[in-house]
């Protein structure tokens, strides 16, 4: 008697298993669906940080203080002199 080898085998199965799957789905009516109600879950929206916390005047304060002889570019452009 001749052995199989493991391999072939396997992949003896999983063609069984493959082929057989849809014929267990195929018994349902076709010509009726099926519905099902599901419970909706309302999902929550993540809370952003608006920002550094600072007010827009605080902002440009300290966009003008921190940008003083630096190049118009980046952050820095329209608030460096």
């Amino acid at each position: 008697m001749t052995r199989i080898a493991p391999s072939h085998a396997a992949l003896a199965l999983g063609l069984a298993l493959l082929l057989a799957g849809p014929c267990s789905q195929a018994t349902e009516p076709q010509g009726r669906s099926v519905k099902q109600h599901t419970a909706k879950h309302k999902v929550a929206k993540p809370r952003f940080e608006t920002g550094s916390g600072e007010t827009v005047s605080e902002r440009e304060r300290r966009l003008y203080r921190e940008c003083r002889g630096r190049p118009n570019a980046g952050a820095c452009e329209g608030f460096a002199r």
